[in-house]
């Protein structure tokens, strides 16, 4: 059976490439929405995160119709470390939109995307968005991704892919840039010419691929995915496995189908081959199961999703001020919490620890991690992260670790004090490109080489620096590398702090809190420019006497606070460094709170390395 009513696409690019907002235009063209309705922009980032920072994070369904045809449309997210969102979706569809930006062209996540979608023999529709970008490079975009196509070895056919015009902003498309375009319609023309149409065996025995997980109060997992063979409805048995015969097979009822329909889902009866639907019914369905027949367990292999590469600790918070501020505070909860972030996050890694309190995950880079991190804080948890640092591995019997290939974009002036940067952080060049003003450069470098690098890259470039970074496997240990060039301000005691206290400590470094902030021993409180710890008294208040008021504090003036956002916080942490996480505050503390325990343990290493020698 040839589903010709049918097409299902994905839309893939690098970050900010403009993919929502195309699926935006496309959404109110194709009449999703009433005339008069009122529509936020970027409709499809539906988080709360996704729309404080301008990314999308999941990848998420959607649909149109156009001359009595329907279009599945999954957007995807463009950033490196949430690829594995790209990865397992790719098996829903028949064909990809490849979005390239007119001025930036292809990118290095845009490479990812190509080569996966290439891997699983999909066919590839070439859109160059921000046509109306006044510095576009149309003429040359097009070509640099057919030259990027045949670097990763397309086939003939999809060497021909079609190559389209278009502003997602304005809503316009065309296929001869000497034909300026009026709406989206040469876009779906042809996606419904040039992607072929679902087929299967529609009387087959039942194959449905689960490639996505969600979760509804009412109903509990549900599961999405596309139906490869035969048909599925309501109340019917069906058998779960898996390829990698990693569950043991179990048979369930299906309770409800759904059909996405615009933002809407729509409960139907039954589905047949090349729908994607989404079931409820089965409490342990996970990404990569296959629902089957009973009769015939024929699963369907589920594409490798690529190993993460940051590993952080996640532990119960044992400060002097835990739990006055989180609702979920135990193991048990930080636990559960965690191991039920794997079932929709296939990039995600949790493994027990020797301690019951702590726990490890593994994720694809400082951001992944930090989404989950905000996601918990804000739902109640109170936890501690430590540093994050590389998985390395053990390849012919050489220590390996992972490596990441970076692309920077820098005004010509500032390339010095970049080549300065990657230079003591083992990286190497391996292109430089000149772009007018500015100059593009291409380094491969440590992984850890990374950590607490873009806030020094934004300071050095003045804020016009870009980066973008791609994992690029792994490569023999490179070496020592220093995480950090500064030093840390420690509360010496614990207490308030004053503005006495404050002011004194300032004219070591910069402070993170202000007069009235509880503080504890050990908790660092702000950054010191050397590269060297100082415990500092923040509590300290000016003594009261005959002579002098109470109230003569007022006059003192501290100079304007540091305050680190989240990813901030991680980048900042030193080795010995932890950070506290509450629902209301962020807390960088040392991990052995005692002044004098942390003396004793540098005198320790000290008297080691010198044994050494």
């Amino acid at each position: 059976m040839i589903r010709n009513d049918l097409r299902n696409v994905a839309i893939i690019a690098h970050v900010d490439h403009g993919k929502t907002t195309l699926v935006d235009a496309m959404l109110k063209q194709s009449g999703t929405f009433r005339e008069n309705q009122q529509v936020e922009t970027c409709v499809m980032d539906s988080g709360d995160l996704e729309r404080e920072r301008g990314i999308t994070i999941l990848a998420k369904n959607t649909s149109i119709h156009y001359k009595d045809m329907k279009i599945n449309i999954i957007d995807t997210p463009g950033h490196a470390d949430f690829s594995g969102e790209v990865e397992r979706v790719l098996k829903m569809v028949s064909g990809v939109l490849l979005l390239v930006d007119a001025v930036e062209g292809p990118m290095p996540q845009t490479r990812f995307v190509v080569e996966k979608a290439l891997a699983l023999g999909l066919k590839i529709i070439i859109v160059v968005n921000k046509i109306d970008k006044p510095e576009a490079r149309t003429d040359q975009i097009g070509d640099e991704v057919l030259e990027l196509l045949m670097d990763l070895n397309c086939t003939d056919d999809q060497l021909e892919s079609p190559i389209i015009y278009c502003s997602g902003r304005a809503g316009t498309a065309t296929l001869d840039l000497s034909k300026p375009g009026k709406d989206l319609q040469p876009l779906f023309d042809t996606i419904v010419d040039y992607i072929d149409p679902p087929e299967g065996d529609e009387n087959g025995p039942l194959q449905l691929l689960c490639s996505a997980i969600d979760y509804n109060d009412f109903v509990g997992r549900i599961g999405i995915g596309r139906i490869e063979r035969g048909s599925v409805a309501v109340n019917q048995t069906v058998t779960v496995t898996d390829y990698a015969q990693g569950i043991s097979p179990y048979n369930g009822k299906i309770q409800t189908i759904f059909q996405i329909e615009g933002l809407k889902r729509i409960s139907v009866e039954k589905a047949n081959v090349g729908d994607i639907v989404c079931f409820s019914g089965l409490e342990n369905i996970t990404i990569g199961n296959t629902l089957c027949d009973p009769k015939a367990l024929e699963p369907v292999q589920f594409v490798a999703i690529e190993e993460p590469t940051i590993e952080m600790n996640f532990s119960i918070n044992d400060s002097p001020l835990a739990g006055r501020e989180g609702k979920y505070v135990t193991s048990r909860h930080l636990k559960d919490r965690l191991f039920k972030e794997l079932l929709k996050d296939v990039s995600l890694r949790v493994y027990n620890t020797d301690s019951p309190n702590t726990f490890k995950v593994c994720g694809r880079g400082e951001m992944h991690l930090s989404i989950l991190i905000e996601t918990m804080r804000r739902e109640g948890y109170e936890f501690t992260v430590g540093t994050p640092k590389v998985i390395y591995k053990t390849i012919d019997g050489v220590k390996c670790e992972p490596m990441e290939r970076l692309y920077i974009d820098v005004p010509s002036v500032s390339t010095g004090a970049v080549m300065e940067l990657m230079g003591v952080r083992k990286g190497e060049l391996i292109n430089m490109t000149p772009m007018g003003s500015r100059i593009r450069m291409e380094f491969r470098i440590p992984a850890r080489g990374l950590f607490g690098f873009k806030n020094e890259f934004l300071t050095q470039t003045k804020g016009e620096g870009i980066m973008n970074q791609l994992n690029d496997g792994y490569a023999e240990y490179k070496g020592p590398i220093q995480r950090r060039f500064t030093g840390s301000l420690v509360a010496f005691e614990a207490g308030e702090a004053a503005t006495y206290g404050l002011f004194n400590a300032q004219d070591r470094g910069e402070l993170f809190i202000g007069p009235q902030t509880q503080v504890y021993e050990g908790m660092v409180v702000g950054v010191n420019p050397k590269n060297e710890d100082i415990r500092v008294n923040v509590c300290k208040q000016k003594h009261v006497t005959n002579m002098r008021s109470s109230g003569a504090d007022e006059a003192l003036r501290l100079k304007p606070l540091k305050k680190l956002s989240l990813e901030e916080c991680i980048e900042f942490l030193n080795d010995d460094e932890a950070l506290e996480v509450t629902p209301k505050n962020l807390r960088i503390r040392k991990v052995i709170l005692s002044g004098e325990e942390r003396m004793k343990l540098l005198m320790r290493e000290r008297a080691a390395q010198e044994q050494d020698k």
